[in-house]
């Protein structure tokens, strides 16, 4: 086991939801350091996408879990209907960490949202991306409204294409509109540029300006405490004096993205916290009242 694994049971699965053209596909190919899926299939007409680590046959998985194998050259074929999701095996370093769910986009209205909601009952948490330019519809909250309580205070949102807004006065205005009406709902939010992290390559300066640098680390710190809760819960529910097995993530294991220089300051999660290797707790701040979901004008 390396320092970026963890045990297989205690991996976390985070959802990645969001509107049509929030970014889904742009996030998963910088997760991923590649495409996970061929450039001619479009994601959007698909069921969710399991991704996970392994050299195993891709399946599709069927509503009354049947599994049948697929090509992922084939996955424009693979029906929508009667489908609960696809799942790809792959070889990317942040799937020792987690697996990823990718989900369609939750405004298609050639979608009907059960093919999305039957696989969210599998996820740890969500990442939710929204739209700089129109962030955090309607349409958004009222979905968001209906993912559980406790898979909602371990989720992230990013207010994506964050690079459209021209003038620092939108930008402030946009972050602080979003945090007050989506004040409780998330763990925490990150405005962010997913092209501009896609480009930085070994460009630290250009990643952190993105946005991506504080996202990747209070990424990887969520994924410790899901897993330890994981473990908790698998330990519980058999053998109470049972140890875990969960191995704390090295502060060199960044799955994506350049370096920091030597010089730099660590960075901070969470509550200001900076992120080191540890075994953390499982107790947090009380969650906030629910607001309101309609939108001010």
């Amino acid at each position: 086991m390396t320092d970026l694994a963890l045990t297989h049971k205690a991996k976390p699965r985070i959802a990645i939801m969001g509107e049509f053209s929030a970014g889904k596909s742009t996030l998963c190919n910088l997760l991923m350091r590649g495409r996970p899926l061929p450039e001619r299939v479009t994601a959007t007409r698909l069921a969710p996408v399991w991704m996970t680590k392994g050299p195993g046959q891709h399946m599709r998985v069927t509503l009354d879990g049947e599994e049948q194998p697929i090509d992922i050259a084939d996955l424009d074929s693979v029906p929508v209907e009667g489908t609960r999701y696809i799942r790809l095996y792959l070889d990317a370093d942040i799937l020792d960490l987690c697996d990823f769910m990718d989900f369609p986009g939750i405004s298609d209205p050639n979608m009907d949202a059960e093919v999305w909601e039957r696989v969210l009952t599998e996820a740890d948490a969500v990442i939710w991306l929204t739209h700089a330019t129109q962030a955090w519809r309607q349409s958004e909250a009222a979905v968001w409204d209906t993912v559980p309580e406790h898979v909602q205070e371990t989720s992230l949102l990013l207010i994506t294409r964050f690079d459209k807004l021209v003038t620092e006065t939108d930008r402030q205005r946009v972050v602080a509109r979003v945090k007050k009406e989506t004040d409780g709902l998330f763990e925490k939010v990150f405005p962010i540029s997913l092209t501009e992290a896609t480009s930085a390559t070994d460009d630290y300066e250009q990643w952190s300006a993105s946005g991506a640098a504080a996202f990747m680390e209070h990424l990887v710190d969520l994924i410790e405490r899901l897993a330890q809760n994981r473990a908790t819960r698998e330990n519980s529910s058999s053998d109470p004096l049972e140890e875990s097995t969960i191995v704390p993530i090295a502060p060199k294991a960044r799955p994506v993205g350049p370096t920091a220089p030597e010089d730099a300051q660590p960075a901070e999660a969470a509550g200001g916290r900076r992120v080191v290797p540890r075994r953390v707790t499982l107790t947090g701040p009380a969650r906030r009242a629910r607001p309101s979901t309609a939108r001010a004008l």
